[in-house]
């Protein structure tokens, strides 16, 4: 939820009315983080020694969304606060979640079984002292992102927090401490044991919540990359005709476009991400470095990646396209009408644009083909913003005597091609065009 007034004065709410019944609770987490910091608190969680039996009762229309777990929704209005139970955790079984937990009575046990000292504060949201039982305080002020108590136990318990050390590091351009790095190095193999959508999710919000560049250094130097998009991983020295990228290998290259992307739609920041994936494979050089069909094979990675992380369709082929459309901007001065107008028509076009410009900002810096094709485009929303309605249909050609099949669809687009570039404008026109081009024998 976005941070305003209403989101904290819930979660005030909430606190004094569990005080009022005994129980100590502050705000604990990311968004004590997030307050000292000054940046804005998306999601307030409250902290508690009340068992979420008295959390249920005392708050009517709260549900239990990990019962086992301590963790009860408590809604007010369009505003919903976690509240969670002090507890600590048992043995993770599966390297993801606690085989069990036991309610504890105090703050400071609660604490320790979190991931990250600058997660690790709470907050009395009325007086603001805070409580810091694990030197968060100092590790915020450091720019540091260290793991609660032993680095290797805390990823073990959750692989998923090697992820996250990189998000955060990257988000908040924080270094991560020398111990919790070696830790991820470590472990960095076993990342693959956890669920592809929860290792896709991690990634989108490294890609997409700021820092995106830095993270893929950091995923780089804990070896969490090579785990997980080895793909990826293998674009690191693959060098580039320098006529065309002054800037260096594939890697670098990409790691420029990321930089450059300003909040942008999780498909677009994989399309940056993914452009090139194909290049490593196709790499000859002969009388100069070439990737012959980098695209193909591009997109034919960005498939298998898609599918391994369990992407949506919609989003898959979003992600695909841009990958397999990148290279169609060196030919947008020598398209026929018919083809530019089909190539601007594409779904989310901004997104192919913004790639583009990124691609000639992070190579060679020309933009003379990102300004014809926004001129184009513009003139096109203006004049015609989408396809128009087709000049005839199978049942016209069947009226004309001809017979379905695969001639069918070579008429029917030949007429929408004649159509987009100008020489057929109405359905008597495209009837007598369809009569003289594809004369009927006999």
């Amino acid at each position: 939820m976005q941070h305003s007034d209403q989101p904290s004065s819930v979660a005030l709410k909430i606190i004094n009315r569990l005080r009022q019944n005994g129980h100590e609770a502050y705000l604990v987490g990311g968004c004590v983080r997030d307050r000292l910091l000054g940046r804005t608190i998306k999601d307030l969680d409250v902290a508690t020694s009340a068992k979420p039996d008295q959390v249920l009762a005392l708050f009517p229309g709260s549900k239990p969304v990990g019962a086992s777990f301590g963790v009860v929704l408590v809604p007010d209005g369009a505003v919903t606060v976690e509240v969670a139970t002090y507890r600590t955790d048992h043995d993770y079984r599966d390297g993801r979640r606690p085989s069990a937990v036991t309610f504890t009575a105090t703050a400071e046990e609660d604490v320790r079984r979190r991931d990250f000292t600058i997660n690790g504060m709470l907050q009395d949201p009325i007086s603001g002292e805070v409580l810091d039982f694990v030197g968060g305080r100092s590790d915020l002020d450091r720019h540091l992102i260290r793991a609660i108590g032993d680095a290797g136990s805390r990823f073990a318990e959750d692989k998923l927090r090697m992820l996250r050390a990189v998000r955060f590091a990257a988000r908040l351009t924080f270094r991560i401490e020398e111990k919790t790095m070696q830790a991820i190095q470590t472990h960095a193999h076993e990342i693959t044991q956890i669920a592809p959508e929860r290792i896709r999710e991690e990634l989108n919000r490294i890609l997409t919540e700021g820092g995106p560049r830095r993270g893929f250094e950091l995923l780089d130097e804990s070896r969490l990359l090579e785990h997980i998009l080895p793909e990826v991983a293998a674009m690191q020295g693959v060098e580039q005709p320098p006529q065309f990228h002054p800037e260096g290998d594939v890697w670098t290259h990409t790691l420029m476009m990321l930089e450059g992307l300003v909040d942008p739609p999780v498909t677009l920041a994989w399309g940056t991400l993914l452009h090139d994936v194909g290049k490593p494979d196709t790499f000859t050089e002969t009388d100069r470095i070439r990737f012959n069909g980098h695209v193909a094979r591009g997109v034919e990675l960005t498939a298998q990646i898609c599918t391994r992380l369990r992407f949506s369709n919609a989003q898959s082929e979003q992600i695909s396209a841009l990958v397999a459309n990148h290279m169609k901007f060196m030919e947008v001065t020598r398209m026929r009408p018919a083809k530019l107008k089909r190539f601007l028509w594409q779904p989310a076009f901004g997104e192919h644009l913004e790639l583009h410009r990124q691609d000639c900002l992070s190579s060679h810096g020309s933009l003379a083909n990102y300004d014809f094709v926004s001129e184009k485009l513009e003139e096109l929303e203006r004049q015609q913003p989408e396809p128009p309605p087709p000049l005839i249909t199978g049942d016209d050609l069947k009226a004309m005597g001809y017979k379905p099949g695969p001639l069918f669809s070579e008429i029917l687009s030949t007429v929408e091609e004649e159509h987009l570039d100008g020489n057929l404008s109405d359905r008597d026109s495209a009837i007598a065009f369809v009569g003289e081009r594809f004369k009927q024998s006999g």
